[in-house]
């Protein structure tokens, strides 16, 4: 049985408790037209650089190892294509090492980057606090690391030069505040997590807080399916979420698209083909799950990452690292994909690839 045991359950309530809700002084109407007005900004064209002006000159010839979580996912692949993008000009090499989503068990990853005469890491999708060991050799090393959702948390954490990621909470918030708009106030609602990833788990705690504050809404269940297995599981999960909810479920919200990939396959759509289930993930933006939101099948939004940009930043906040500066601080602002606005920001290539002119602005600062 996939639904989070009562002890993880216990565990999850108890860590929403924990996060400062912002809705909690909130009356139904005050919450709902609030709910409308940050859909609404977070729907905006994306067409203004806010990010960093003063990058040091790009550094020639250098070696990257990337450290991806997974290299299967669609999120983490583009980010790793990206950074070999975004580094060409300065002919750096960067090369990858696929963890198969078990990066986490203690394995000497980024030990073995530094053997591989490393210059620079880029841990992704890689929870940096498994990952001491490795961090402090690599400071020893002088090799600095950067992380691509390696914390819940953006910055200089956990041993990491800086962390490069969209804040979990807003992004989970906007995705269940989404859900509450388009149902008008009324859903059935399950949530899927990965409770094995602290940012995912994140994602799922903020939207749990979010959703308790809609009175019309009901919470019907966490679902806790790891993405590494989720292709042998989603199966018994769906079909054991049909007959225990029957008709009340009609809203999914996910911490990743992958999740609509499996509602959407042959096997698991027609168990909830009655449900005309409606769904929104908070996270990451895949070209399927902009093929889902363009026909409306299932899926009618998401809460993508800017994989592009955030791995031009990457190269940019190593850059920074290795010239001796200090971290840019630039956090990207959420964005939300609809079918209303799919045909903005980079969705007629099914991807979130902000009109900001990104790459000639850290192009430009570069050649200084």
């Amino acid at each position: 049985m996939t639904t989070i045991n009562s002890k993880c359950l216990t565990a999850l309530f108890l860590a929403v408790c924990l996060i400062p809700s912002a809705f909690a002084q909130e009356n139904p109407m005050q919450f709902l037209s609030n709910a409308n007005a940050k859909v609404a900004r977070a729907a905006a064209v994306k067409n203004r650089w806010e990010g960093p002006i003063d990058s040091p000159k790009l550094q020639k010839k250098k070696k990257i190892i990337f450290i991806g979580g997974d290299m299967s996912d669609a999120g983490t692949a583009a980010v790793f294509n990206g950074v070999r993008e975004a580094s060409a000009a300065g002919g750096w090499e960067t090369l990858f090492i696929d963890c198969r989503g078990r990066c986490n068990q203690g394995a000497a990853i980024i030990t073995q980057a530094i053997a591989m005469k490393a210059d620079g890491i880029i841990l992704a999708g890689v929870d940096a606090g498994t990952q001491s060991k490795g961090l402090t050799a690599a400071a020893n090393a002088k090799v600095p690391v950067v992380g691509w959702h390696a914390s819940v948390k953006s910055g200089a954490v956990d041993g990491l030069f800086t962390n490069i990621t969209s804040n979990p909470k807003e992004v989970a918030q906007l995705a269940a505040l989404y859900t509450v708009v388009e149902s008008n106030n009324k859903a059935g609602i399950v949530v899927f997590t990965d409770s094995t990833n602290p940012y995912m788990l994140a994602k799922s705690n903020a939207i749990v807080e979010t959703i308790k504050q809609c009175e019309g809404c009901r919470l019907l269940s966490v679902e806790d399916v790891a993405m590494n297995d989720a292709y042998l599981k989603m199966h018994g999960v769906v079909e054991n979420l049909v007959k225990r909810h029957g008709a009340k479920w009609s809203h999914v919200i996910a911490v990743n698209d992958y999740y609509f990939d499996l509602l959407n396959a042959s096997t698991i759509a027609p168990l909830v083909a009655s449900n005309k289930l409606v769904g929104v993930s908070a996270g990451d933006g895949s070209p399927t799950a902009y093929k889902r939101i363009r026909t409306n099948d299932i899926q009618t939004g998401t809460v993508p990452e800017p994989l592009s940009l955030h791995a031009w930043q990457l190269v940019d906040e190593l850059n920074r690292a290795m010239t001796g500066q200090q971290p840019s601080g630039y956090v990207t602002p959420v964005h939300l994909v609809t079918a209303q606005n799919i045909a903005y920001d980079g969705g007629v290539k099914n991807t979130f690839d902000p009109a900001n002119d990104y790459r000639n602005h850290y192009q430009q600062s570069w050649l200084k």
